[in-house]
């Protein structure tokens, strides 16, 4: 369906011009007037079946809606809600019986535990075409990980990204210490350009110290050229970001910073499983960048829930990278594998309890 909009300054103007674009094959889904400088407009929007407008193909599926939608909160809030009707209209029609039993009882308990409807409806028809395949290699194409051990990350500079409080310092002060395990000789250097944040400047300068960890301080486009200058001096460079207010957004600020080049950087987003959908989609536009490579999960430890998890992951298409729970620095931290990050969602189970065989339940 082909949606438009249009305004004119009485109905009759407005209809006219719907009549002379789509004939009689518009269908109006919307009809109101809103006061613009002292005028009234008159503004409907239409969808017409079978006429498909040019869609820009794009990296993630957030990306589709993104330009379309911004600064025109009506048209958000009319989309969201086109989506649900939508939504409720469908979901009748996916008859979970078609299904083995294993692959039923794995949707339906997805479905309990917050894991959203479009996600559900994808891994419906994805298994209604095999009744005998099994759920989990599925599952992993909408949630893929990859874990931040083993080499699989060889950038130079990983920064972390995400809103204030989400655990970015903790975790940097774990992936350098748990590097400094792994490689007692590598020369790691640590670096704050929260300056927003002077207790986590301080707390991360402290385990420096105590670490032997080079810290670095960046508040100026010079401060990142100068690290970036003197890179070859290190093995692994971890930068704590500052969380992004407002209208702010992590493809400009890297811009402004001289990050978004050729810099070897990987941006990882760092969030908590507990907060609203809405929320989430609005962090995935925020912190959206072609630097963005994984996510990263903290404070695993405080939710009761984990669909977050798989609808982050099928909303961005980026793959999961740490697991993180617990207050403590040490033991709390792992890089994400497969059997660790569905035995989360299906058993909430940490990975700290580490089982010899993933359960076959599913």
């Amino acid at each position: 369906m082909r949606v438009k909009t249009f305004r004119g300054s009485s109905t009759a103007t407005v209809f006219a011009e719907i009549k002379a674009e789509f004939g009689d094959s518009a269908v109006i889904l919307s009809n109101k007037s809103v006061e613009e400088s002292g005028r009234k407009i008159h503004e409907i929007m239409v969808g017409v079946e079978g006429q498909e407008a040019p869609v820009q193909t794009r990296s993630t599926r957030d990306d589709v809606l993104g330009d379309a939608m911004n600064n025109i909160p009506e048209w958000n809030q009319e989309w969201n809600q086109i989506k649900g009707h939508m939504m409720a209209l469908l979901k009748p029609q996916m008859n979970l019986n078609l299904l083995a039993p294993r692959q039923r009882l794995a949707l339906e308990y997805l479905e309990r535990e917050g894991v959203e409807s479009k996600v559900i409806m994808s891994l419906f028809h994805e298994l209604r075409q095999d009744p005998s395949k099994a759920i989990l290699p599925v599952l992993e194409n909408i949630a893929p990980v990859c874990s931040f051990d083993g080499g699989r990350w060889p950038q130079k500079f990983h920064a972390l990204a995400g809103p204030h409080g989400v655990g970015k310092t903790s975790t940097i002060i774990r992936l350098a210490l748990k590097e400094k395990k792994n490689n007692p000789g590598a020369r790691i250097c640590v670096a704050s350009a929260d300056q927003g944040q002077g207790k986590g400047r301080l707390v991360l300068r402290h385990y420096a110290d105590l670490s032997g960890l080079e810290f670095k301080d960046l508040a100026t486009r010079e401060d990142f050229a100068t690290l970036i200058g003197e890179s070859h001096k290190f093995d692994r460079i971890f930068i704590d970001l500052p969380g992004l207010s407002g209208n702010a957004e992590l493809e400009s600020w890297l811009a402004v910073c001289g990050l978004n080049g050729a810099c070897d950087i990987a941006v990882h987003l760092v969030m908590n499983p507990y907060f609203a959908s809405a929320q989430y989609t609005a962090f995935l536009k925020k912190y959206r960048s072609s630097k963005l490579k994984s996510l990263i999960w903290t404070k695993l430890d405080e939710s009761c829930s984990y669909g977050a998890l798989v609808n982050t992951s099928f909303e961005s298409g980026l793959p999961v990278s740490l697991l993180s729970y617990g207050s403590g620095l040490r033991n709390s931290l792992k890089g994400a594998v497969e059997k660790d990050f569905w035995r989360l969602i299906f058993k909430h189970q940490l990975p700290e309890k580490d089982e010899a065989v993933f359960a076959k339940a599913i």
